[in-house]
């Protein structure tokens, strides 16, 4: 008992006590033009690659910002992240190998629990990152995400102990847009394990199109003491909002866009559809809430 008194008394456990905010970069530089909702197609996790550039960029000398996750940070679409820093790799280094240096600041590995332990222990120490994954293969941390989530709750409560930079999730290659590994990549039911925390612990954002997206990066940047968990995708899909609409949208969290809308301030209609005796009557429910 006193061993582990001592412990949790280091300031080096303590990591809130150190945390200095990122610097980041100002949206603008990244937007994605938007004269005609829907009439280009981008790839919206491209564009936050560029952005997430210029955040390594900006905190090179703090050193207070990892990239981790399986070896997929390229094939998530943000491989301009590499041309600010490398992937961490303390072995030789062969000709063809890209990218690899002791002082890089993405860490890869195929191990999912591996990544998250990592990241959670960063963050711990007063650091800010990213976990970038597949939404199909996140379940593998799903007792993981609980327990960080019931530490960041109990913790709130305890007033030495300082709040942490989130633990932000970015989940791609989605259920959505699956064009070629359809079969195998189909799950988004890590959103049902997030939403049944407490709303003061967790935050999920589905950005719609890339300035949507570099709109909560940043929110979930700034943020604290929470798992924030953003589902984006990596294939070319249309863009619907210019930034100052997106932040708009982000900002309130739900809102109408009102190029796909003609209820004209009046009374929106609303379809409730559902499947089997338990879904019918709670979607019945749902119905009755939104009548009062």
């Amino acid at each position: 008992p006193d061993g582990t008194r001592r412990l949790g008394l280091n300031p080096v456990a303590n990591g809130g006590l150190g945390l200095r905010d990122l610097d980041l970069p100002a949206l603008e530089q990244h937007a994605v033009e938007v004269t005609t909702p829907g009439a280009q197609q981008t790839e919206s996790t491209r564009v936050l690659g560029g952005y997430l550039r210029d955040v390594l960029r900006l905190n090179g000398s703090a050193r207070n910002f990892r990239i981790v996750g399986p070896d997929e940070t390229a094939s998530n679409r943000l491989g301009a992240v590499f041309e600010a820093t490398s992937r961490a790799w303390l072995g030789a280094v062969d000709a063809a190998d890209t990218a690899l240096a002791p002082d890089g600041r993405v860490m890869e590995i195929l191990s999912e629990t591996t990544c998250q332990g990592w990241l959670e222990g960063y963050l711990l120490t007063g650091r800010h990152g990213l976990f970038s994954c597949y939404e199909a293969f996140i379940h593998i941390v799903d007792s993981m995400f609980n327990q960080h989530a019931k530490w960041l709750d109990a913790s709130s409560a305890v007033a030495w102990r300082r709040p942490i930079a989130s633990l932000n999730i970015l989940l791609t290659s989605h259920v959505w847009r699956q064009d070629h590994n359809g079969f195998s990549h189909q799950d988004p039911g890590f959103l049902d394990v997030v939403v049944n925390k407490k709303a003061e612990v967790v935050r999920v954002y589905l950005a719609p199109d890339a300035n949507s997206l570099l709109t909560v990066t940043e929110m979930c940047l700034r943020s604290r003491h929470r798992v924030n968990v953003i589902v984006a995708g990596k294939q070319p899909q249309p863009q619907w909002l210019p930034l100052d609409e997106a932040r708009t949208h982000c900002e309130a969290g739900v809102g109408i866009f009102g190029f796909a809308s003609n209820d004209e301030d009046g009374e929106p209609d609303v379809v409730m559809a559902c499947a089997g005796d338990v879904p019918t009557l709670e979607t019945l429910a749902a119905v009755d809430l939104l009548r009062r």
